[in-house]
């Protein structure tokens, strides 16, 4: 297949659309089910290079949720403990290492990630495609299914769910053009290898880097490298716990992520887990109640228009903002990367509320002393990486 038409670009009014090669040689995808569209595959893109990195880095598998050309959530596959399992509706599933990379892709922040484009580092499992098969999703690139995923998968969507195979062993030019406005832009493609080598450069007093903890430092450098800047991410134990796209502000990305990583904590509270849902109830539904209930709002909130009778069993005891700020001291051990320098201390001030002691970030900016002496005050171990990882 050299080209692909699609329904329309960007937005239905966008036409005509296609995908093509401008050398003229077949596609590196091929399309199993489904009809995907222009957003669908830039998510489908993006997202294969962003896991393909992640498996290279960490030689394990890899998943992605993508929204909206940047991820909602990326991770490893690492094992999922109890409560994982719990929060990301999982407890009842058997995990593969690619299920168990996806389950916490997904469920970082489900949220965000309804509707989403999902990439697999390696070829699709049955325990993945059962997985996939109950949440809201557009489609899925892999570099190859198995026959009981494919089967599964087909089903999804009365058979329109969006399957996509990708060739592993392509590789783009080394140049790459885009148009704007009717104008040509052309670049070197960013074939950028974030290797540890980046985190060498540590500039604070604190020299302490463990092995998993830089390895969730090139995860938040990864998954920068696919989103959308201003960029910043908080990465634990192999998975983004909260990704800040596409702000003109450093510190509302900073902001924007550091809620995102609370929510993710709070989420694990006894309180939360407790939730007297009733039989039934629909993921998003949950989700969406969750999100109220952890938010800054009362329970009163989530007893309006009938939501009472229609949640819970009984009432949910209060989740007091007092006790949320107590919770939240629990929280340690994170990881920060940000795609270009922190302008000022206000960072790390916010990024330290979430539970950050370990930072890669670029340099270079006036204050760096002031930043670095943010660090010091609250012992936290940072690195210049000497690179920007702009995404536009």
């Amino acid at each position: 297949m050299k080209e692909l038409i699609l329904k329309y670009g960007c937005n239905p009014n966008q036409k005509p659309a296609k995908i093509y090669m401008e050398n003229d040689s077949e596609l590196p995808i091929k399309v199993l089910c489904g009809n995907p569209g222009y957003i669908n595959l830039l998510d489908a893109l993006n997202g294969w290079q962003l896991v393909s990195e992640l498996k290279k880095v960490s030689n394990m598998p890899a998943a992605t949720s993508f929204k909206h050309v940047s991820p909602a959530g990326a991770a490893i596959g690492l094992e999922l403990d109890e409560v994982l399992k719990k929060i990301y509706w999982v407890d009842d599933l058997t995990l593969s290492p690619l299920a168990s990379a996806y389950a916490r892709a997904r469920g970082a922040d489900r949220m965000s990630s309804f509707g989403d484009f999902i990439a697999l580092s390696d070829i699709c499992d049955k325990e993945t495609a059962l997985l996939i098969k109950r949440e809201v999703s557009d489609g899925v690139i892999a570099p190859g299914f198995c026959d009981e995923a494919l089967e599964i998968l087909k089903a999804k969507k009365n058979g329109k769910y969006n399957i996509i195979q990708i060739d592993e062993n392509y590789s783009p030019d080394d140049i790459e053009k885009k148009q704007v406005f009717g104008i040509t832009f052309e670049q070197g493609h960013n074939n950028l290898d974030i290797n540890k080598s980046l985190l060498e450069n540590i500039v604070t007093k604190n020299k302490n880097l463990p092995e998993d903890k830089k390895l969730d430092l090139l995860i938040s450098l990864i998954i920068l490298k696919y989103t959308q800047s201003n960029s910043v991410c908080y990465v634990k134990d192999g998975q983004a716990i909260g990704i800040g796209a596409g702000q003109q502000s450093r510190i509302h990305c900073t902001r924007l992520a550091g809620n995102k990583a609370d929510n993710w904590f709070l989420r694990q509270a006894k309180c939360v887990l407790d939730l007297p849902f009733k039989d039934g109830i629909k993921r998003a539904d949950r989700d969406n109640a969750i999100d109220v209930y952890i938010g800054d709002n009362s329970v009163e909130e989530l007893l309006l228009d009938g939501m009472w009778e229609h949640l819970f069993t009984q009432r949910p005891s209060e989740f007091t903002r007092e006790a949320k700020k107590e919770w939240l001291k629990n929280l340690s051990g994170v990881c920060l990367g940000s795609d270009a320098f922190f302008p000022f201390s206000d960072n790390i001030e916010r990024a330290k509320r979430s539970g950050v002691e370990y930072i890669a970030q670029p340099g270079g900016s006036l204050r760096d002393d002031a930043v670095i002496e943010c660090c010091d005050k609250y012992n936290m171990t940072m690195a210049f990486t000497g690179i920007r990882l702009f995404h536009h």
